[in-house]
């Protein structure tokens, strides 16, 4: 079913959490991971045809602003029972053959979905240094079969004004996709 992000005032405060990296198995903290610059917060997921049309674009954003000290980190909160190819095996596998740069953690109470107001898969939140969201929108237009270039256009822009001291724009369009999949 089509999800749109829910729409929440900007300039609220990251909650922090601890979760399972996939990846590496470590447990990570958003304190651990979040930049001195820019933190993208990813709510994605291996099964959603939607994150599947753009992953090849959120790994070349990752590897575009890595370097420029902007972190990223993926979460999934899907119920795994429900939608088994979104376990955290599947997710490492699902991160290893895309070659995710960043954290791929796993949200198995969907406590973290919540504190952030998660509502689909791609769901997109960019906080400043200071942990205060000033981006809460979609990647760019495109979406699978409209035919629009994914090009990470509006995360770019976000991201390029916070590196240079610049406001981001008020100007945000809701990111769309599945639904996250919620315990019954």
């Amino acid at each position: 079913m089509e999800t749109y992000t829910t729409v929440i005032p900007l300039g609220f405060k990251a909650p922090e959490f601890q979760l399972p990296d996939t990846i590496t198995g470590n447990i990570l903290s958003l304190n651990q991971l979040k930049s001195d610059k820019a933190t993208v917060l990813m709510f994605i997921c291996n099964h959603c045809p939607f994150v599947q049309h753009v992953v090849n674009e959120l790994v070349r954003l990752a590897n575009d602003y890595l370097p420029k000290e902007v972190s990223f980190i993926g979460i999934s909160s899907n119920d795994i029972i429900a939608y088994p190819q979104d376990s955290p095996k599947e997710m490492k596998k699902f991160a290893e053959l895309h070659k995710f740069s960043f954290p791929y953690l796993y949200d198995e109470t969907q406590e973290v979905a919540k504190a952030y107001h998660a509502a689909c898969t791609p769901d997109f939140s960019i906080f400043d240094k200071d942990l205060l969201c000033v981006y809460r929108g979609r990647m760019d237009g495109s979406r699978p079969g409209n035919n629009i270039e994914v090009d990470g256009r509006e995360i770019r822009s976000a991201l390029d004004n916070i590196l240079k001291g610049e406001p981001v724009s008020s100007q945000q369009l809701q990111s769309v996709g599945c639904n996250i999949k919620w315990k019954s």
